[in-house]
């Protein structure tokens, strides 16, 4: 990990993730009677639950609109849950966000794997992280790149990442 790379991390307080492609696999499984399910990582859970137990704040900014998502994360402590959200209004969602919770972008990182999330990432002073699976043109943006694809622990290692730089990921709680 590079110098730049943990002095950023070294400030996070707050993780704003996507739903699809970044705590899911990207894969929606459409069921009779027109709900969609998605599978989340019960190791990407744990650690988003750790860091909402530990002082960090965790908000969903997300295309998607299905009520079970905010059924999956909730029990997690996470509350900001914004579903949704057209692409057009995911920038303005996220700086409201932040004026809301008085938080600076320096203190933010935004994970997203997709066009949509494109805007946000290329947001003034975000640290903007993709999974390994993201397109081509997040990649290109995004200051880092997990090893893990969405939905197969790319949210833990961010957090984890963050929280051991940060000297808090051992800590019992």
């Amino acid at each position: 990990m590079n110098l730049k790379l943990k002095s950023k991390l070294r400030k996070i307080t707050t993780f704003i993730f996507d739903i699809d492609g970044v705590l899911t696999d990207s894969t929606v499984l459409a069921l009779r009677g027109g709900e969609l399910a998605r599978t989340f990582n019960v190791k990407d859970g744990y650690a988003m639950g750790k860091a909402v137990r530990s002082g960090y704040h965790i908000a969903i900014i997300s295309g998607g609109k299905e009520e079970s998502v905010k059924e999956r994360l909730s029990p997690l402590g996470i509350k900001d849950i914004f579903l949704g959200i057209r692409t057009d209004q995911k920038l303005s969602v996220f700086d409201q966000y932040l004026i809301d919770n008085n938080l600076t972008a320096d203190q933010t990182i935004y994970m997203g794997d997709d066009l949509p999330d494109w805007e946000i990432m290329k947001h003034r002073n975000v640290l903007s992280i993709c999974p390994a699976d993201a397109v081509d043109e997040i990649q290109e943006v995004a200051l880092y790149r997990t090893t893990k694809d969405g939905g197969k622990g790319a949210v833990r290692e961010v957090i984890e990442m963050v929280m051991k730089e940060q000297g808090k990921w051992m800590k019992i709680f």
